[in-house]
């Protein structure tokens, strides 16, 4: 097999992620497990559901695209065109199928052939538009060349590759200050913020802000290749996460709440982080991934032990999630994982001398 034609394991590790994402959206909340007695697949021949909204099926089609999508670009060159097309619609098919029938025993969820049939249309959609573009994507000058030349090479680069396409998806968490994963305060109790003064939320969030853009931009740094454009690709990280961010306020809320999260202590907390991501680029890349794990633990712990903002509880409690319950369960976890991971993933950096003095 040629080198033009290898395998991308960026894509399998987007592929195996964005997997158990499905998994945990579609078994969200994982509680109330109970045996009703109806048999798991009965919803197979059961009617159909007296009410089926638009917003439902088109939610099930999109939900299942880039699954689709992952799975032809994760086999191929081994499986190429109607072969992959359909192994990644089998695949596609099986996930959803059990699936709903695990739903049987949640007692919040409803399993429903619809669903079944409106995820496999959309894992179709997506594996005849990898098909497509596979050759494009994948050989000479498409986005595997594009990786191979602005980052390092190895599985490790595609895992961190994978961590900040989650820590883009994290912004998508309405519930959290801008940037502000890494939040288990639902796990202990907490101080109740309404005995501080608006100056204490304020700069918690300029804090959180700041240790968070400078923990992603400088992991960003540390998967380049020498020779890159490093504080570029790092300002663009942090120009898509802002727009991420927007986006889901837009999304979730209104169109006229996509700026909401842009507060003074969010706004200030971006700047200094981003400036001192870019004066840090200079440092060695030890120092650089030494200076993005102390910033991750200070973020997280800032997010941990500071009080609960009444403004943003209070906004909250006005929201109505409706048909955003399971994305926004979805949001709330990959949120709440993401600094722990990374930190483990920097900790596997630094112990490997080889890769840790191998970037820029």
């Amino acid at each position: 097999m040629s080198m033009r034609e290898s395998p991308s394991s960026l894509a399998r590790y987007l592929f195996a992620a964005y997997a158990l994402l499905v998994i945990y959206a579609s078994l969200h909340p994982f509680s109330g497990w109970s045996d009703t007695g109806v048999a798991p697949f009965a919803f197979l021949t059961a009617p159909l559901p007296r009410y089926i909204t638009g917003f439902d099926l088109a939610a099930n089609v999109i939900g299942y695209m880039p699954l689709g999508f992952l799975a032809v670009l994760a086999l191929y060159p081994v499986a190429r065109g109607a072969l992959a097309t359909a192994l990644a619609l089998s695949a596609a098919f099986l996930l959803s199928l059990s699936m709903e029938a695990l739903q049987t025993y949640l007692p919040t969820r409803i399993p429903s052939n619809v669903d079944v049939i409106s995820n496999a249309l959309g894992a179709l959609a997506g594996a005849f538009i990898a098909t497509l573009a596979a050759r494009v994507l994948l050989r000479d000058a498409g986005l595997q060349a594009l990786r191979y030349r602005l980052f390092q090479p190895g599985g490790r680069t595609d895992l961190g590759l994978v961590l900040l396409g989650l820590w883009l998806l994290s912004q998508l968490n309405p519930e959290t200050l801008l940037f502000g994963n890494g939040d288990l305060r639902v796990l202990f109790h907490t101080a109740v913020g309404e005995h501080y003064p608006a100056e204490v939320f304020i700069r918690t969030e300029a804090a959180v802000a700041a240790a968070n853009t400078l923990a992603a931009g400088l992991l960003a740094t540390t998967l380049m290749r020498r020779g890159q454009a490093p504080r570029m690709v790092m300002l663009g990280l942090i120009a898509a996460a802002l727009v991420t961010r927007s986006f889901a306020y837009g999304l979730l809320f209104s169109s006229e709440d996509i700026l909401l999260w842009a507060t003074p202590g969010a706004i200030f907390g971006v700047a200094i982080g981003a400036l001192t991501a870019v004066i840090a680029v200079a440092f060695p890349q030890p120092a650089r991934v030494a200076l993005a794990g102390i910033a991750l633990m200070v973020a997280t712990a800032i997010v941990n032990l500071a009080p609960e903002n009444p403004y943003l509880t209070v906004f909250l409690a006005e929201w109505r999630q409706g048909h955003f319950l399971n994305f926004t369960g979805l949001t709330r976890v990959v949120s709440a994982l993401w600094p722990f991971v990374a930190m483990a993933w920097l900790l596997s950096l630094a112990g490997d001398r080889q890769h840790a003095s191998g970037g820029r």
